[in-house]
């Protein structure tokens, strides 16, 4: 289904870029209305498995997801249950002299009426998550 490719320049050190990418427990904090609720099930390592409640514009996502960190250099998502099962979304940061370049890969997997309704709106996913980046941007920078 949608896959679409993300890039924004973050005038702030990539640690600290990274560290508001992978600290998804406080995305309900920051991110309210994109992450109404997360809740971590397991953490080993690197890797985590989250369940989380994900607004992209009007569409609700419910969805267990598994993350995988590499800091400060990467940071993934595979949905492993839920709405968008199969989906997977790939972080990298790339330090700058002045700041961090984030590149975000998606490969959305969704199913039922969402699946139809992107048809009609090609772009509505992209645009979407681009509005969350710019909210993850914001942070980042102050």
């Amino acid at each position: 289904m949608p896959k679409f490719s993300l890039e924004r320049i973050i005038d702030a050190k990539r640690e600290s870029v990274f560290k508001i990418f992978s600290e998804y427990e406080n995305y309900p904090k920051f991110f309210p209305k994109h992450f109404p609720s997360i809740r971590v099930r397991s953490v080993r390592n690197n890797v985590s498995v989250v369940e989380e409640y994900l607004r992209l514009g009007d569409k609700e996502f419910l969805i267990m997801a598994k993350h995988v960190s590499d800091s400060p250099v990467s940071h993934e998502v595979f949905v492993i249950g839920g709405d968008a099962k199969g989906s997977i979304f790939k972080e990298k940061f790339l330090e700058l002299e002045t700041g961090t370049k984030v590149m975000v890969e998606v490969d959305f997997k969704i199913k039922g009426k969402l699946k139809i309704s992107s048809l009609f709106g090609k772009n509505i996913f992209e645009n979407d998550y681009a509005k969350i980046l710019d909210d993850f941007v914001k942070i980042a920078e102050n």
